[in-house]
């Protein structure tokens, strides 16, 4: 038998890596396993923002706003080249909802948290150059955050392995028991085998899979009850040419963003619909993608069919389940639910939460398992900084990377800088033409890019490169993407 490590966390999306993260930056040994690839489900399917959550304060969750809108000046520090500021327009319709009551909603999230990285809201006065239809003449302005969400759990995951833990995608845990004061946890890779590791801790950030765990992995009942919601979004051409979002309030009270999506494209979503089922099988319903097309031609000029839908995908989120209300209404906090009487290991199970409390979700969860590892230290990630995120400004990185490396094309390089910071230097290296890149795949995919992420970030498959290490599946044809998948598999069996 080997030694235990100190955590062993079940799941690969934002919760388990920010946990793996904290842990491993208090001096314990932590492992990871997630049964799919990094982010594969809730993690990469969110609306991609990082907010306080303007809507929330209608339902008087003021705590869950002052933490969100704390973590979002955390983040921004955190991961520049991942997130950035985001300007919201909420175009004003007096039968929804007066406009004191919006002004009243904005100073709130103006002040309920210290901000020092973003302006203030403000109204304005719309005109004929408005993409809105013209009945809409006032909107309100408000700042958040973007996120390039599944680059978020892979950098995490990054950061944790570089402070020594390991993470081991594609790798399901199977079983899991109490014995002799410890965790003996079974996993089973991708290629069949198996593997036994020993833990002093165990947590379940499983996510929309927490409960269902303790049926088929874990030992007694689920000690809560999750409430699946089905979240769809869909990627037509951009709909408007200024790099503002759009936060659309509809007759149904539920709210729908219109966001800038990689240059070419808006990003609409999203839905709340109850979920039933493997949360892997969610699909953006017709339904639900004819819901969102009538919200937004409600409200702007160009009018969309779901002809123009170039893109769609659905996410569950995991909800505490509390009441019967409507699927919109239900929180977006989080609890964490310890399990450790009479001096066993302990069991951690994380149900709930949102991307943007990651980082507070995981301190919280690492803290409580410090009263079971004297050997941790304290809390260190306010301070943190993402691999890649070592810079000032965009705009000063996009700069610095055209003088070192003139052939590249701008496009490229403002993607290297929105999806790696200074991690693109790393295959950059040693680069003098751009044939040295190798391969091109596509869209300015080339070979140095796409070895680098299947050697440092865990890619394997077409879809781990296109959807989730990058968006550039909406740019790549069917030809393209086979030739691709052709490629990582014989780099795969090399």
């Amino acid at each position: 038998m080997t030694g235990p490590v100190d955590v062993l966390v079940i799941g690969g999306g934002i919760n388990g890596v920010g946990i793996a993260l904290d842990a491993a930056g208090r001096g314990l040994s932590v492992t990871l396993c997630e049964m799919n690839d990094l982010a594969s489900a809730t993690s990469s399917a969110s609306s991609k923002l990082i907010h306080g959550g303007l809507r929330y304060l209608e339902q008087f969750e003021f705590r869950l706003v002052r933490e969100a809108l704390t973590e979002r000046e955390i983040l921004l520090q955190t991961a520049p080249h991942i997130i950035w500021p985001l300007h919201f327009r909420l175009p004003h319709q007096p039968h929804l909802r007066p406009a004191w009551m919006i002004r009243l909603g904005l100073w709130l999230y103006d002040h309920l948290a210290r901000r020092d990285r973003l302006p203030g809201s403000r109204t304005l006065r719309l005109d004929e150059h408005s993409p809105l239809q013209p009945q809409f003449h006032l909107a309100f302005e408000y700042a958040d955050a973007w996120v390039d969400d599944a680059r978020l759990v892979v950098l995490c995951a990054m950061a944790a392995r570089e402070r020594g833990a390991t993470i081991l995608p594609r790798t399901r845990c199977t079983r899991a028991g109490r014995e002799r004061g410890l965790w003996r946890v079974q996993l089973e890779h991708s290629d069949g085998q198996t593997q036994t590791l020993w833990a002093k801790s165990l947590v379940n950030a499983a996510g929309p899979w927490a409960s269902d765990l303790f049926s088929t992995v874990l030992p007694g009942p689920p000690p809560a009850r999750l409430r699946l919601v089905k979240g769809s979004h869909m990627v037509v051409p951009r709909l408007h040419n200024g790099n503002e979002a759009y936060i659309l309030q509809n007759e149904d009270s539920r709210i729908v963003f219109v966001l800038p999506y990689e240059q070419d494209y808006s990003l609409i979503g999203t839905t709340d619909v109850d979920y039933q089922g493997d949360p892997a099988g969610a699909i953006a319903s017709d339904g639900e993608i004819d819901y969102l097309c009538a919200v937004v031609n409600a409200h702007f000029r160009r009018q969309i069919t779901p002809a123009n839908v170039i893109y769609r995908y659905a996410g569950v989120r995991p909800l505490m389940a509390e009441g019967d209300g409507k699927a919109q209404t239900a929180s977006r906090d989080y609890q964490l639910l310890l399990n450790a009487h009479d001096k066993q290991a302990p069991l951690l199970s994380v149900f709930g939460g949102k991307i943007t409390t990651f980082r507070a979700l995981a301190e919280d969860a690492v803290n409580r398992l410090g009263k079971h590892l004297p050997q941790a230290t304290g809390p260190w990630t306010t301070k943190l900084v993402l691999p890649g995120g070592d810079f000032g400004e965009q705009a000063t990185l996009s700069a610095s990377l055209s003088k070192a490396y003139p052939w590249l094309p701008e496009t490229i390089v403002q993607r290297y800088v929105r999806s790696y910071g200074t991690l693109c230097r790393r295959f950059l290296q040693g680069c003098d033409i751009l044939n040295d890149m190798g391969e091109h795949f596509g869209a300015g995919l080339y070979q140095r890019e796409l070895d680098y992420l299947m050697q440092a970030e865990w890619a394997r498959t077409a879809d781990d490169v296109l959807w989730r290490r990058s968006k550039l599946g909406l740019r790549l044809t069917p030809e393209q993407q086979t030739r691709l998948e052709r490629y990582m598999n014989v780099r795969r069996e090399a």
